[in-house]
């Protein structure tokens, strides 16, 4: 019997979960056009309004900035991983210390990745089996072997509010049974998971099956009987065209519990937010926006400009003259060009301001529209001006960026 065949009780968890499910998250609004909602997500660090992204905090610090700085652009809720805090300082350090919120001096809520996605992007360091995963460290080599129990004992040191499911992710491949045999080990460690959950955390599930219909269609109906907190849409963005990428997420909200909130995991393009949006996601996360910003691409309603272009060397205007930002208020692109060109540090944190604060004022324009019912309009006319990175860059990007962390 496959994996997904089995049934699952809600009852076997307990009450607690059950209640835990009514404390956190509510719809207060939704679009007659499109799947876009706005809803609340209620957290022992406060209260987010969704659609929201969460910036990657992955060793503790969204790089380049304060814990004030964040939040003062609007930043509400921060990711950090679990596999890096865990190589360094390590668990017990932060615990000591703490826990996570005190150690970063972050007082909103924190979202804490299982370390699913490093994991899997150290594919030449680990081994997986059905009771967790073997792998070396890309610090230094040492041995070291997660499971679900561990993965889940460990954020809960570190305190975090929303936490995840141990996961397997695996690259786009259009052979069907790899994908299963990925997505059912994924569904054995979320039924793990629950079991040894015994925190206040909310504990999100992972729905994965690839870019196969009938397997993200299975993979949903295990997971949702298994009464998460949340549920997240894993496994994409890794090798597949963003036509088929959507086309999955399309699906796939769809069948995911209305009254929960869905999270897709590992996109936060300006493009990604708002499609993904119109589809029913209430939670976004990516290293992307603070990647790039360090690479001298700023965000701009027309899409990306790449800040070291020598048309900006003299050009006397913010990069983003309709953008709010301290980045935009005080400099203009050609003082951020020269920072560039000569790779001075001020340049990485300017930029990163400017990406971030960007997708805050995008969230706002989306939740606005969503008030005033005309969010399927204003999807169309951002989609219309936005000219996203080509898509072959775009891959081969993201194939560099899987290297680097094989390699580091």
């Amino acid at each position: 019997m496959h994996l997904h065949q089995r049934q699952y009780s809600h009852t076997q968890f307990g009450r607690r979960q059950e209640l835990k499910l009514k404390e956190h998250f509510r719809v207060i609004k939704t679009c007659p056009e499109t799947r876009a909602r706005i809803g609340e997500l209620i957290t022992p660090h406060g209260i987010i309004t969704t659609p929201a992204f969460m910036p990657a905090a992955s060793q503790g610090t969204v790089k380049t900035l304060t814990p004030q700085e964040v939040q003062g652009i609007g930043i509400s809720i921060a990711l950090s991983n679990t596999y890096h805090l865990y190589l360094r300082p390590g668990i017990e350090t932060i615990q000591k210390l703490g826990g996570l919120h005190r150690y970063m001096a972050w007082d909103g809520p924190i979202l804490t990745d299982s370390g699913g996605y490093q994991i899997f992007s150290l594919a030449a360091l680990r081994q997986i089996d059905d009771e967790g995963v073997l792998f070396r460290s890309h610090i230094d080599g040492s041995e070291h072997f997660l499971t679900p129990k561990i993965v889940i004992e460990f954020q809960e040191k570190l305190g975090a509010d929303i936490i995840m499911s141990l996961d397997e992710c695996v690259a786009y491949t259009d052979d069907v049974s790899i994908v299963r045999r990925t997505m059912e080990r994924t569904h054995l460690w979320a039924e793990r998971c629950l079991r040894y959950h015994k925190g206040n955390q909310f504990l999100y599930g992972i729905v994965q099956g690839g870019v196969f219909p009938e397997l993200r269609r299975q993979s949903v109906n295990v997971i949702a009987s298994l009464n998460f907190s949340g549920y997240a849409i894993g496994g994409l963005s890794v090798g597949e065209t963003k036509e088929l990428t959507w086309e999955i997420v399309n699906e796939t909200a769809a069948l995911l519990p209305k009254n929960q909130p869905h999270y897709l995991m590992g996109m936060g393009s300006p493009e990604d937010i708002v499609t993904g949006v119109a589809l029913g996601i209430d939670l976004f996360d990516s290293a992307l926006p603070t990647r790039v910003a360090r690479n001298g691409a700023l965000f701009t309603k027309a899409g990306r400009r790449n800040i070291r272009n020598a048309a900006y060397k003299t050009k006397d205007a913010a990069i983003d003259t309709e953008c709010d930002c301290y980045t935009c208020r005080t400099f203009s692109a050609a003082y951020l060009h020269h920072l560039f060109k000569c790779e001075e540090l001020l340049a990485y944190r300017l930029a990163t301001l400017h990406n971030l604060r960007f997708i805050v004022r995008l969230l706002q324009e989306i939740k606005d529209n969503i008030r005033q019912g005309t969010f399927g309009v204003f999807q169309k006319d951002f989609l219309t001006h936005y000219q996203p990175t080509d898509q072959e860059i775009r891959i081969n990007q993201k194939q560099k960026w899987l290297k680097s962390k094989e390699n580091t």
